[in-house]
Parts: structure tokens; sequence; C-alpha cells
């Protein structure tokens, strides 16, 4: 089941000139390779009926189930949600199947994703239904009532980045049917949480929040346009508390309650200097009191501002800020406790055991079952927010990016070498920090280029070391940015030249270039941005600074160089300038498409196939302005189109994050938006998803690599779709029925892992692809040839079922157990497009004991495929190549058709001496005769533990040798065959098995 959501966008595409092609694109599917490190979460719960269950909202990845007290956690909002974005799950208390979910997070950093709206389940999140306030922007908090699951309240901060009427507190009397906005300030002030009176729902307690986002600054607070409100008739009326609170300005505040002492209030409030802190109240919040102003508790409040309360001891306070502070006291000192990640959002305290509870924080959801001192892992959520990708040139390649809110990562894209069920030790930190980029060196990964929020390193794989490099060596926080030497973004690029490898540049206002690694830097450029004098200043007002580089304006965002013409370098500022240059960087000519002013140029695609094409994408998402701009250029920027008017496939409200366009085909374009994937065939012209399986998560870069296509996302780690190639012939289209060529195919012994698992690895295979017009009533044979047009191997489609449950456990056992040479796939008829992948083996045998046996991986080389449907043969050829490696270790072609041809004759020898075998133990069924039982015990192992091998395990032993791995057979290996095959023989032509098998 779908959202409604999912389902118009797919309708909406079926009618553009693809509904002609889309179908045969379905066989296509990305996975997910990792990481499995959380990302950051803002909602957590939980209720007491189900102690070991909890729920996790995080920032771009969804929403998130555990039901083993976190030890493992499964999405639950995919296909239903509009947004990755979670600002607060709630379950209602009389009924634990039921839960209300808001979404856009109320962590409102630069990176916030959208919300859109609120889902309502009644099965405990197996399926949801959207019920509306799709225009409430970001969620704060969601309130069920105690008694009826129905009455539903909820703070709407509303539209982060322009002012709206959404704001304020919402309420449903009919399980989210209707909505009625019972409290409502203006439309730049919204409520960002609520809580009932333990002991009486008629009285709640809202915060309203004045806040802002600009590409520059966050703005937080106003003067008496938020704090704290009460009503005690169920939302109907509300009345402003002031006693004791900060009074004038204020900013974020957070409000708890306590069941074990009804009648007070807590309140963490910003303010300014020397009044924000904790309150209290003891009379249901006519009147508070200080108890604390220690500053670490409302430190960066636009981000964190948490508090809560044991519900069995009020003296009992957590607040969740950059660290997670408890006080035992009831607020006068307070403690730092340890959380398995800094950064710390909220919490959910089990009412009936206040020792387990569930903590967010920027690693993801963790639960402590001992009151924190002891937690669950937070490297089970594949929720990571990566802002980029690139990829190195070993084999198999890794996959770079910046973490937000942990560091730099690199992740394989299969597995390259062996490892426990644990994927997390394949993991690379490569230098830099959380905002990357990580960038490996062509032609040494080694090497890698890393940013840290502006800090140029290099950083050696080999000695764990980084060597810094900073362009100007100025330290920037806390400084408005006009008064920087250099203004660099946290995420300033860095781009090593496709045409020599030893240059590199990197981007402040200026391009500065670098030929020695970052020693020396010389500026290429003039400033290259608008520099408007209105975006330059101190970010976060009027409270509380917040200067950490992340909102520098006038810095240039992103560069690419043309990969076909040397010299020719692309800029793109992040207040709207595009500038280019045709000779390495002695002139730039201003070549900004036609846009309002401030619009971030989030990517820059120069073409693989024209060095005067390119196409920028353009982000005024934190503007308020969520329209799609891609432009396209085919004269050095002299003139633009616009690739999106909200018509042509990509929706209107759909804010374009990067456009590629494909090295193998000029004018096949795929576009990431906050809301997913796109593809074009005809240059931009029009547009369709291209989203598959992912979940609806920002894709924030794509990159082709080799026949792959690579991407990240804002909250769901990397994905990667394999058989690129084969895209350009699906976007043909095919109404007949068809096979296509296969792309070419590593052959590889690296380690799989199941389709479910994260990361996913797929077994070595070629994936076969073909069309059927309709489901055809006999038989479809698919039969692969080798050079000589030697028949290798058949598969029919009636054998196996592909419902043969035996099979399909069998091959998850494999997988389970890391075995790769799990079986080929079982060859489906159904109409439509399918997909077969043969494993390039040889066919094995089946072994006396009933055990499969594989057989050999064929040759590198080339091999004719055919299919045969009706009375049809339809053919194509495919190339199988060796491991990349395998030459470093000298390791060639002739060595591998060497291993297959000896496999196979031992592969023969143990199938003709099982044949003996069995003949000779169906005539002892009938007869007992000494001879035939002796020639029997030459050539079986008689049962028992440790007996002395026969002929049949002594050539099983040898075959199992032979085929570990990729190598040239030993001299050894012919020797011992040579002498199994001498036993053999011998044994065959006695007289006994000799009339025996003649017979």
């Amino acid at each position: 089941m779908r959202s409604s959501f999912i389902f118009l966008l797919s309708l909406g595409c079926l009618l553009l000139t693809f509904d002609a092609v889309s179908q045969h694109l379905e066989s296509l599917a990305y996975r997910n390779v990792g990481p499995t490190r959380g990302g950051r979460s803002t909602a957590v719960t939980g209720h007491p009926a189900h102690p070991g269950t909890f729920y996790m909202g995080t920032t771009g990845g969804g929403l998130w189930k555990t039901n083993n007290f976190g030890s493992s956690w499964q999405c639950i909002s995919d296909d239903y949600f509009a947004t990755g974005s979670i600002g607060d799950v709630a379950i209602a208390p009389s009924n634990p199947d039921i839960l209300v979910a808001g979404t856009g997070s109320d962590g409102i950093r630069s990176n916030i994703i959208i919300g859109k709206g609120i889902y309502r389940s009644e099965d405990a999140g197996s399926t949801w239904t959207a019920i509306g306030l799709e225009d409430a922007g970001q969620i704060g908090a969601v309130l069920i009532h105690p008694d009826d699951p129905n009455i539903i309240y909820v703070a709407a901060i509303g539209n982060p980045f322009k002012n709206n009427q959404t704001r304020g507190v919402y309420k449903s009397v009919n399980g989210g049917r209707d909505w009625q906005q019972i409290l409502y300030h203006s439309d730049s002030v919204g409520a960002v949480d609520l809580e009932f009176a333990p002991d009486d729902p008629s009285v709640i307690y809202a915060s309203l929040w004045h806040v802002r986002r600009t590409p520059w600054t966050i703005v937080s607070g106003g003067m008496e346009a938020g704090g704290i409100f009460k009503s005690s008739d169920d939302g109907s009326t509300w009345k402003k508390m002031t006693t004791g609170l900060p009074s004038g300005l204020i900013g974020k505040s957070d409000l708890a309650t306590c069941a074990a002492a009804p009648d007070m209030v807590w309140a963490l409030v910003e303010a300014p200097e020397g009044s924000g802190g904790v309150y209290v109240s003891a009379d249901r919040g006519e009147s508070f009191k200080v108890l604390s102003n220690k500053k670490d508790l409302v430190d960066r409040p636009f981000y964190f501002c948490n508090i809560d309360v044991n519900p069995q001891n009020p003296a009992s306070i957590y607040v969740s800020a950059t660290r997670f502070w408890h006080s035992l006291d009831g607020g006068l000192s307070w403690n730092r406790q340890r959380t398995p990640h800094a950064d710390n959002h909220g919490m959910w305290i089990n009412p009936q055991d206040t020792q387990i509870y569930v903590q967010c924080n920027d690693g993801g959801g963790t639960v402590t079952r001992d009151g924190g001192k002891n937690w669950s892992s937070i490297n089970n959520q594949p929720t990571a927010e990566l802002y980029q990708v690139n990829t190195d040139d070993q084999f198999p390649y890794w996959l770079y990016a910046g973490q937000q809110d942990n560091t730099t990562i690199a992740v394989p894209s299969l597995p390259p070498y062996a490892y426990t069920d644990d994927a997390s030790q394949l993991w690379i930190a490569a230098g830099g920090c959380e905002t990357g980029p990580a960038v490996p060196k062509p032609g040494n990964p080694d090497i890698v280029y890393a940013n840290c929020k502006g800090r140029f390193g290099v950083y050696n794989k080999r000695t764990g070391q980084e060597q810094q490099y900073y362009v100007g060596a100025q330290y920037m926080y806390g400084h408005n940015p006009k008064d920087l030497d250099y203004r660099f973004q946290r995420v300033a690029p860095i781009l090593v030249s496709p045409h020599d490898p030893d240059i590199i540049y990197h981007t402040s206002q200026y391009v500065h270039q670098s030929q020695d690694e970052g020693k020396t830097w010389n500026i290429i450029s003039p400033d290259l941005t608008a520099f408007s004098p209105e975006t330059q200043v101190i970010s976060g007002s009027p409270i509380t600074r917040d200067i950490t580089g992340e909102e520098f304006f006038s810095t240039i965002y992103a560069i690419e160089e043309s990969p076909i013409s040397q010299g020719v370098i692309w800029t793109g500022a992040n207040d709207g300038p595009v500038y280019v240059t045709t000779d390495g960087g002695v002139h730039w000519t201003n070549v900004t498409p036609p846009l309002p002013a401030h619009g971030r140029v989030q990517a820059i695609c120069a073409s693989p196939h024209d060095p005067a094409k390119a196409y920028v994408s353009i982000y005024r998402y934190l503007l308020g302005d969520f329209k799609p701009y891609i432009f396209r250029t085919k004269d050095y920027g002299k003139s633009w189109d616009l690739l999106t008017d909200g018509k042509n496939g990509i929706p209107g409200d759909f804010p374009t994050r990067v456009v590629r366009e494909d090295p193998l085909k000029p004018g096949l374009l795929y576009a990431g938006t906050e809301f997913g994937m796109f593809l074009s065939s005809n240059d931009g012209d029009t547009w369709q998803s291209f989203q598959q399986n992912l979940p609806v998560t920002p894709i924030t870069d794509i990159k082709c690599k080799n026949n792959d296509l690579v991407i990240s996302t804002m909250g769901r780690s990397f994905w990667i779709m394999e058989d690129r190639p084969l895209l350009l012939q699906l976007l043909s289209p095919v109404q007949h029925t068809a096979l296509f060529q296969p792309t070419e195919t590593i052959r590889h012994r690296m380690l799989a892992t199941s389709e479910s698992s994260i990361p996913h690895y797929p077994r070595s295979g070629m994936l076969i692809h073909y069309y059927l017009e309709s489901e055809p009533r006999s038989d479809i044979v698919l039969s692969v040839y080798d050079e000589k047009d030697e028949l290798i191997c058949t598969f029919d489609s009636n054998i196996p079922s592909e419902d043969d449950e035996d099979e399909k456990k069998k091959e998850k056992e494999q997988i389970s157990s890391h075995i790769y040479n799990a079986p080929s796939d079982h060859l489906i008829k159904k109409e439509g497009m399918q997909v077969f992948k043969w494993d390039m083996r040889y066919p094995g045998i089946t072994s006396s004991s009933g055990r499969n046996i594989s057989g050999p991986f064929v040759p590198p080389g080339k091999y004719k495929i055919t299919l045969k449907v009706r009375n049809k043969t339809m053919s194509t050829y495919a190339t199988i190549l060796a491991d990349p490696r395998l030459q470093k270790n000298g390791i060639v072609d002739a060595d591998l058709k060497a291993q297959s041809d000896l496999c196979l004759r031992v592969l023969d020898l143990q199938s003709e001496i099982q044949d003996a075998i069995h003949m000779l133990e169906k005539e002892l069924e009938d007869k007992d005769d000494a001879q035939l039982r002796l020639l029997l015990s030459e050539l079986k192992t008689e049962e028992g533990r440790y007996q002395t091998p026969k002929l049949l395990d002594q050539a099983g032993y040898l075959y199992s040798m032979l085929s570990r791995a990729d190598q040239v057979p030993g001299k050894d290996a012919y020797e011992r065959f040579e002498t199994l095959s001498e036993q053999w023989g011998t044994l065959k032509n006695s007289s006994q098995l000799k009339a025996e098998l003649a017979d």
C-alpha cells in the first residue's frame, strides 16, 4: 500500500511521454550499502504496556520501531509518509496500537526537511493514513487524550522559511478527519510543545515560539511573541503565563509535567543572558520560579531545548542539550550523564519502571534498561545524513561523504575482505569531519582530500594521520563572515581536476588552486559571489549567537571542471551567481541564470559530452521557495533553459538538489530532489520518477561510477543501482518479447548478504533482463554457450518453481552463512519485464548425501545467451571479466581457464564415482555380494567419526582445494588428480565393476 502522495506522483509520471517505457524500468532497483551508523533523531516514545517497544522519529530517514529494546530497528513509514522528517510521534495511552505521527522536525538547522502533515496508525505502525495539516510545516508535539484516542492536539511550528498562518495549536475530536486551530498568535509565531496536566486532560500547557530560518541566520525569539500558555477548558480559551518567567524577549521553550506531582510544571526557556534556564511552577503554571540559569542547559536552543521529569520522582529532572544533563535535587545541581552520542534532543521514560527509557540524539535512538548505565547501539540504524558522494578507483570501489553529526565516512560498494556479521568493521573515517567532502585522490585511494567546515586536510589511510593545510589558517567561528579574509561554507567543496590528479580546487569566495596537495594555495579567481551586505550578519538572533560557518553566506558552494576540456571550470555560489572560465581561471564570466537573488547553486554538472554544455540545480528552499530549478546551457552560459516548470514531471514543490548527465548517453539526466529521484531521457524536456525502491528522503548527490549509479541521501545513507548501461536499452519502448544484452560483469568471490540486510552485498552473478509481452503457455528456456558455441547450462521456467519454499529456505541459509556460490535465480515466465541472475558457474552435482556442490566459475570471456519463448529463440552476447585485483597477484585469464578446466575434470570424476556408488548400493539391496561390498568400500567412506576417506571424498577434497579461490592450479593438484583418476580407472576396469557398469 502506498500513500496518496506516492500514488499521485506515479500517476503523474504515467501521463508523460515515458508511459511506454516506465514499466520496463521496474526491474531496476537500488541497494542500500549503509552505513548503519544512525543519523539525527529528535522524537522518541514508548508505552508501558509494551516495555520493549519504542518508536524513533528521524530528521530525514522516517519513523522507526523496535520490539527488542533497541537491538534492531525497522522503518515503518516507508511507502506511507510524504517526507522523511519526523517532528513527534505519540501513542494513545488507552490503546497502544493507535499512533499519531507529525512530520517536520523541530531542530531547525540549515539542512532541515519540511513537514508534510499528520499520519495515524491503528495497527501499531504496520499501516498509516494521512490525516491532514499538510501545510502546518514542522510539528513540535502531538498529544493524544488519555481516555479518547480520537481527541488529538498538535503543536505546529509552521513553515520555518517563511511566515504562514498555519502556525499554532490544532485540535481534532474525530481522529484527525477535521482540525480546528485553537491557539493562534501570528504568522511568525508557532507552537513547539504541548503537555497535559497529568490528572486532568482538560488542562493543557503550550509553548509558543517565534522562529525563522534563512540561509544566512537563524532567528529564535521575539519581544512578547512567544512564551507559555495555558488552557483549562480543553483548549477553547488560553491565557499567557508570565508570573516569574522572563519578560520581554523570549525564545524557544519546552515543558514537562510529572504524574507524581500533577500541580507542578517545568519549563526550559531560551531568554537573554542571565534569565534563560529551568523554571518550575507549583501551581499549575500560574506562577514560576527559576531553578537554574546554567548556560549549558540552553545552549543552541533552536536545535535542542528539551526537558523531561521522572514520572515517579519530581526531583529527578533531565535536560537534553549538547550534553545530556540530570538533576537529582529538583534542578538545583546538574550532572552530565553519558549517552552513546552527543547532541541530545529528547527522551521518553517508562512510567511503570523509570529505569527504562529511550533517548534520541544526533546518532539516532538508544534504549537503556538500567537508568543510563548501559545503552543499546546506535550503529543499527541506516539513517545517515550525507552531504555528498565521491568514489575512488579501486575494486571494489568505496563511497565517501561527510555524515552530519558524525565524521566523514567511507564504505565499500562490496566487501573487499572477510568480516564478521558486523559491517561496521568495514567503515573508515577518512579525514575532515561531519561536513565533508572527502575526495579520494585518483590513482591512489590511500590519499583522501577532506574538508571540515572549510578546513582542508590530506588524510593518509596507511598512517591514519591527516595533514592540515587550511587556506588562510584563520579561525572562522564567531565571526561576521564579512570580516573574514576567506568565507568558507562548512561544506566547502573540493575538486580534483579530471585531467590532472595533482591539481586540486578548494573554494571560499574565491577559487583556490593547489598543485602540491595543499601546501601552497593560489587564488585563481576574483570574488565570484554576490556579497550582498544584508546577508553578512552575526548568525543567531536576537538572543543566542550561533556562528559555526553553517550560515556563512556569499561563498562558492559548487565547482566543476569539464571532463573533456581542461580549463573549462564552472562555479556556483550559495547566494546565486554562476561563473565560468574557459582558460583555467585567467578570465571569468558571470553567466548566472535568470533567477531571483540568493538562490543556492546546490550542484553543477559539466557535461561529459560537450564542453559548452552544463546543468545547474538551484535550491531556494531556505528562502521559502519550494519550486524545482534545473537550468541547462549549451553555449557556456550565454543562455539558459529552465528544465523544471513544475508540470513536466518533477512536481512544483520538489526542490532540486543535484543533476547529473550520464557519461554514456548525451541528454540522459538524473535529478535528485528533496523528495526523491527523477530521470529524463530527452535532456530535461520531460521527467519521470526514478524512485524505484528508494525511501522518500532528500537525494543530496549522484555519481555515475563504472556501470553503477551511486547516490547519497540526507537521512537514509548510500544507495547503488547496478546495470546502468542496461537502462539505456530499457529507455527505448519495447512492445514485443525481447532479450536484453547484459552489462559487462565482474566475476568475484566477495561475501554476500540477503536483500533485506543493510548493507546489502549481492552475490556474484550476471543480471539477464528479458521482456515477455504476454505469459506463454509453454515453458521458457534460457541457455548459455561458450565462445566455441558449446552449451554450458540451461534453465527452464518449470524447474524449480519460484514458489518452492525449500529452495528459498536453502538460499536464505546459504546467504546468511556467507556462502558466495548460491544458486542462480529461477526463470520467471510472467508477463512484463523480468530479471534472471546467472551465477556464472558450470552446473554442479548433488552429492550422495544430498548436498549440492556448485560447479566452478566459468572463465572470463564472451558468452552467448539464448532465450526460447514459444517457437522463437532470441540471442545476445555477454562479457565476463576477471576480478581486477587478480592481475596484481599475477593471475591472468588463462590461469582461470586452467582452473575451471581442472575443476570440471575433478567434478566429472566425482560424478562418475557417485554413479558407480549408486549402482552398487542398488545392487546390494537385491543381493549381498562380498566383492561388490569390497568395491563399494573403496569408493565410499564408511559412516562414523573420523573414518578413512575413500575415493569419492578424496576427489571432493581436491575439488574443494581447487575451487575456494581464484588461482593457478598447483602442481600437486594435477598430480593428485592423475593419482585419483588412475585409482578410479583401476577400480572401474575391475571385472566385477566393469560387468555391473556394462549392465
